[in-house]
């Protein structure tokens, strides 16, 4: 079982039903336990084509197959080191059963080296090896926030690195979004910085009592905040209003713009002509290679983890996991995950 969506009407979706795909040599089975669905899955759709995000999972012509976090069980292998009955957490198509094809299989897990996947970034080929049985490491939290935060930990590693263009405030937009809740989380141990979340009128009251954020500003009313202070301007929507907003309020004193989401993609039309720099996309891979080599195996994945684990004890005091499970649970999900309906103090767990 999987579902498919029509790559030129988001809104346009079908399951297929079909026997599970048998693992040729060198291949196993994944049987997909269960898989987190955030905003973060529909920026991949919305830049499946430019980034390439449709090719992780190919099907039909015309259709896509969505990648989503989770966990899974191995249930048939033909591959020396995996073992029928493993778990994995990694990068999966929203369905019952993916075939891969183990590479640089070891005790943290392998690389899929399936040809299509040759050239597409290393960090969704990878499957992380995590045991035996249904109750083994790893659960909800972890399979909704671990994406989610890596990127939030990026950004932040990426922008102390540039010195936060000198920039003494960040402004994170769509800041209800679990990515920019993990932002504003790592930013708020940075004492010289001030953090402002803009956020939907609706969402406001949720935000400021969360805590990360120096201050929450309801988008339209951010002609109160200070206009002569050196900015920075995270976007995790890719909402052309909101990005308007804040280019002609900072103008001049906006140090840097950065795009990361795509979660309001129809509203994505960009004003050429606004004030202060043009808006650069962030793309997390790129900057995992580039800890790789800096800081070693390992490196990236103990940073991430030791921090993702206050990240995650912190989001269990706001974060309620909702779980769904068949066809009906999925379709209706994803829907509102797609229309922008989904709840900021949910996290949705599916299976199929």
């Amino acid at each position: 079982m999987e579902l498919l969506v029509a790559r030129d009407d988001l809104r346009s979706s079908r399951f297929v039903d079909a026997p599970a795909p048998e693992p040729g040599p060198g291949q196993v089975r994944f049987r997909i336990e269960k898989f987190a669905l955030t905003a973060n899955n529909i920026t991949y759709a919305v830049f499946g084509d430019m980034m390439a995000y449709w090719q992780f999972f190919p099907t039909e012509p015309g259709w896509g197959r969505i990648p989503v976090w989770g966990f899974a069980t191995v249930d048939a292998s033909n591959v020396d080191g995996v073992a029928t009955g493993e778990r994995f957490y990694g990068y999966f198509p929203m369905a019952s059963h993916l075939v891969v094809t183990p590479d640089r299989v070891g005790s943290a897990g392998f690389v899929d080296a399936a040809p299509h996947r040759a050239g597409l970034p290393s960090v969704y080929n990878h499957y992380a090896r995590l045991g035996h049985g249904t109750e083994g490491p790893g659960d909800d939290y972890e399979a909704l926030l671990r994406p989610l935060f890596t990127t939030s930990f990026l950004i932040d590693d990426w922008l102390d690195e540039q010195g936060f263009f000198g920039a003494t405030q960040v402004v994170i937009g769509s800041a209800s979004s679990k990515t920019a809740l993990g932002l504003a989380h790592v930013l708020a141990t940075r004492r010289d910085l001030r953090v402002i979340g803009l956020t939907s009128p609706s969402n406001a009251d949720f935000v400021g009592a969360v805590g990360y954020y120096d201050a929450v500003v309801p988008y339209g009313a951010l002609g109160a905040e200070p206009r002569d202070v050196p900015t920075v301007f995270v976007d995790m929507a890719g909402d052309g209003g909101v990005v308007a907003e804040v280019h002609r309020h900072f103008a001049e004193q906006l140090a840097h713009s950065c795009r990361v989401g795509a979660t309001h993609w129809e509203e994505m039309v960009m004003d050429a002509a606004l004030p202060g720099p043009e808006p650069v996309l962030f793309f997390a891979p790129d900057q995992v290679e580039r800890r790789r080599e800096d800081w070693g195996p390992g490196g990236v994945e103990e940073r991430v983890g030791a921090a993702l684990a206050e990240f995650i004890e912190s989001a269990r005091g706001w974060l309620k996991i909702t779980e769904g499970r068949g066809e009906a649970a999925v379709g209706a999900a994803y829907l509102d995950v797609l229309e922008g309906r989904a709840r900021p103090d949910e996290g949705i767990i599916l299976s199929l």
